[in-house]
Protein backbone atom coordinates (compact mmCIF):
# COMPACT_ATOMS: atom_id res chain seq x y z
CA UNK A 1 0.00 0.00 0.00
CA UNK A 2 1.41 3.35 -1.05
CA UNK A 3 0.38 6.19 1.27
CA UNK A 4 0.56 9.95 0.82
CA UNK A 5 0.81 11.83 4.12
CA UNK A 6 -0.03 15.53 4.07
CA UNK A 7 0.77 18.20 6.68
CA UNK A 8 -1.45 21.15 5.68
CA UNK A 9 -0.16 24.70 5.77
CA UNK A 10 -0.87 27.88 3.85
CA UNK A 11 2.81 28.85 3.49
CA UNK A 12 4.25 25.34 3.31
CA UNK A 13 2.35 22.09 2.89
CA UNK A 14 4.48 19.08 3.65
CA UNK A 15 3.98 15.79 1.82
CA UNK A 16 5.54 12.38 2.23
CA UNK A 17 5.10 9.08 0.41
CA UNK A 18 5.74 5.71 2.02
CA UNK A 19 5.07 2.14 1.08
CA UNK A 20 3.63 -0.15 3.73
CA UNK A 21 3.51 -3.92 3.56
CA UNK A 22 2.51 -5.56 6.84
CA UNK A 23 4.87 -4.09 9.44
CA UNK A 24 7.43 -3.04 6.84
CA UNK A 25 7.75 0.64 5.92
CA UNK A 26 9.69 2.04 2.97
CA UNK A 27 10.47 5.70 2.30
CA UNK A 28 9.71 6.77 -1.27
CA UNK A 29 9.80 10.57 -1.24
CA UNK A 30 8.88 13.82 0.48
CA UNK A 31 8.75 17.51 -0.24
CA UNK A 32 7.01 20.82 0.22
CA UNK A 33 4.40 22.74 -1.70
CA UNK A 34 5.29 26.38 -1.02
CA UNK A 35 3.01 29.30 -1.78
CA UNK A 36 3.93 32.89 -2.55
CA UNK A 37 3.09 35.12 0.42
CA UNK A 38 2.09 38.16 -1.66
CA UNK A 39 -0.61 36.37 -3.61
CA UNK A 40 -4.30 36.52 -2.70
CA UNK A 41 -5.67 33.60 -0.70
CA UNK A 42 -7.45 31.96 -3.65
CA UNK A 43 -4.19 31.91 -5.66
CA UNK A 44 -2.25 30.38 -2.76
CA UNK A 45 -4.92 27.70 -2.33
CA UNK A 46 -4.69 27.03 -6.06
CA UNK A 47 -0.90 26.59 -5.74
CA UNK A 48 -1.44 23.98 -3.02
CA UNK A 49 -3.97 22.19 -5.20
CA UNK A 50 -1.65 22.21 -8.22
CA UNK A 51 1.32 21.01 -6.17
CA UNK A 52 -0.51 18.13 -4.51
CA UNK A 53 -2.13 17.10 -7.79
CA UNK A 54 1.36 16.82 -9.32
CA UNK A 55 2.54 14.73 -6.34
CA UNK A 56 -0.42 12.33 -6.68
CA UNK A 57 0.11 11.98 -10.43
CA UNK A 58 3.85 11.39 -10.02
CA UNK A 59 3.79 8.93 -7.11
CA UNK A 60 0.41 7.22 -7.67
CA UNK A 61 -0.45 6.59 -4.01
CA UNK A 62 -3.27 4.20 -3.05
CA UNK A 63 -4.64 6.54 -0.38
CA UNK A 64 -3.94 9.74 1.49
CA UNK A 65 -3.91 10.84 5.12
CA UNK A 66 -4.17 14.41 6.39
CA UNK A 67 -3.59 15.87 9.83
CA UNK A 68 -6.66 17.40 11.47
CA UNK A 69 -6.49 21.08 12.31
CA UNK A 70 -5.74 21.95 15.90
CA UNK A 71 -7.42 24.87 17.64
CA UNK A 72 -5.65 28.15 16.99
CA UNK A 73 -5.85 31.28 19.14
CA UNK A 74 -6.15 33.54 16.10
CA UNK A 75 -9.50 32.92 14.37
CA UNK A 76 -8.31 34.38 11.03
CA UNK A 77 -5.28 32.06 11.00
CA UNK A 78 -7.45 29.08 11.93
CA UNK A 79 -9.82 29.85 9.04
CA UNK A 80 -6.97 30.13 6.53
CA UNK A 81 -5.40 26.89 7.77
CA UNK A 82 -8.81 25.21 7.53
CA UNK A 83 -9.12 26.33 3.92
CA UNK A 84 -5.64 25.00 3.12
CA UNK A 85 -6.56 21.74 4.83
CA UNK A 86 -9.71 21.50 2.70
CA UNK A 87 -7.60 21.81 -0.44
CA UNK A 88 -5.25 19.13 0.96
CA UNK A 89 -8.22 16.78 1.23
CA UNK A 90 -9.84 17.64 -2.11
CA UNK A 91 -6.71 17.44 -4.28
CA UNK A 92 -6.12 13.69 -3.68
CA UNK A 93 -9.88 12.98 -3.54
CA UNK A 94 -10.29 14.43 -7.07
CA UNK A 95 -7.68 11.89 -8.20
CA UNK A 96 -9.84 9.06 -6.79
CA UNK A 97 -8.05 8.52 -3.47
CA UNK A 98 -9.63 7.83 -0.10
CA UNK A 99 -8.53 10.55 2.32
CA UNK A 100 -8.23 9.72 6.02
CA UNK A 101 -7.85 12.20 8.87
CA UNK A 102 -5.81 11.89 12.06
CA UNK A 103 -5.57 14.14 15.10
CA UNK A 104 -2.10 15.57 15.76
CA UNK A 105 -1.96 13.90 19.18
CA UNK A 106 -2.76 10.49 17.65
CA UNK A 107 -0.03 10.96 15.03
CA UNK A 108 2.51 11.87 17.73
CA UNK A 109 1.45 8.97 19.95
CA UNK A 110 1.68 6.55 17.00
CA UNK A 111 5.20 7.68 16.11
CA UNK A 112 6.83 8.66 19.40
CA UNK A 113 4.61 7.00 22.01
CA UNK A 114 3.30 10.21 23.55
CA UNK A 115 0.65 12.60 22.27
CA UNK A 116 2.67 15.65 23.31
CA UNK A 117 5.88 14.89 21.42
CA UNK A 118 8.00 17.77 20.13
CA UNK A 119 8.92 18.43 16.50
CA UNK A 120 12.47 17.27 17.32
CA UNK A 121 11.18 13.96 18.67
CA UNK A 122 9.04 13.42 15.56
CA UNK A 123 12.03 14.18 13.32
CA UNK A 124 14.25 11.79 15.27
CA UNK A 125 11.74 8.94 15.05
CA UNK A 126 11.24 9.51 11.32
CA UNK A 127 15.00 9.04 10.86
CA UNK A 128 14.79 5.79 12.86
CA UNK A 129 11.69 4.44 11.12
CA UNK A 130 12.63 5.67 7.62
CA UNK A 131 16.44 5.92 7.56
CA UNK A 132 16.51 6.58 3.80
CA UNK A 133 14.48 9.77 4.30
CA UNK A 134 17.69 11.73 4.97
CA UNK A 135 17.05 15.01 6.76
CA UNK A 136 13.44 15.99 6.08
CA UNK A 137 12.21 19.45 7.09
CA UNK A 138 9.76 19.64 9.99
CA UNK A 139 6.80 19.80 7.60
CA UNK A 140 8.08 16.85 5.57
CA UNK A 141 8.73 14.83 8.75
CA UNK A 142 5.21 15.61 9.96
CA UNK A 143 3.77 14.45 6.62
CA UNK A 144 5.77 11.21 6.80
CA UNK A 145 4.56 10.73 10.40
CA UNK A 146 0.95 11.10 9.23
CA UNK A 147 1.55 8.50 6.51
CA UNK A 148 3.10 6.10 9.05
CA UNK A 149 0.22 6.69 11.46
CA UNK A 150 -2.20 5.76 8.71
CA UNK A 151 -0.17 2.67 7.81
CA UNK A 152 -0.35 1.45 11.42
CA UNK A 153 -4.05 2.16 11.79
CA UNK A 154 -4.97 0.74 8.37
CA UNK A 155 -3.11 -2.48 9.22
CA UNK A 156 -4.93 -2.66 12.58
CA UNK A 157 -8.32 -2.16 10.86
CA UNK A 158 -7.44 -4.85 8.34
CA UNK A 159 -6.69 -7.35 11.15
CA UNK A 160 -9.93 -6.54 12.97
CA UNK A 161 -11.97 -7.08 9.80
CA UNK A 162 -10.43 -10.49 9.01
Amino acid sequence: MRILGIDPGLQKTGWGIIESEGNSLKFLGCGLVKTQAGLPLYARLSEIDDGLTKVVRQWLPDMAAVEETFVNRNPASALKLGQARGVCMVAPARQGLEVHEYAANLVKKSIVGTGHATKDQIGMMIKVLLPKSGKPTEDEADALAIAICHAHHAESRKRVNL
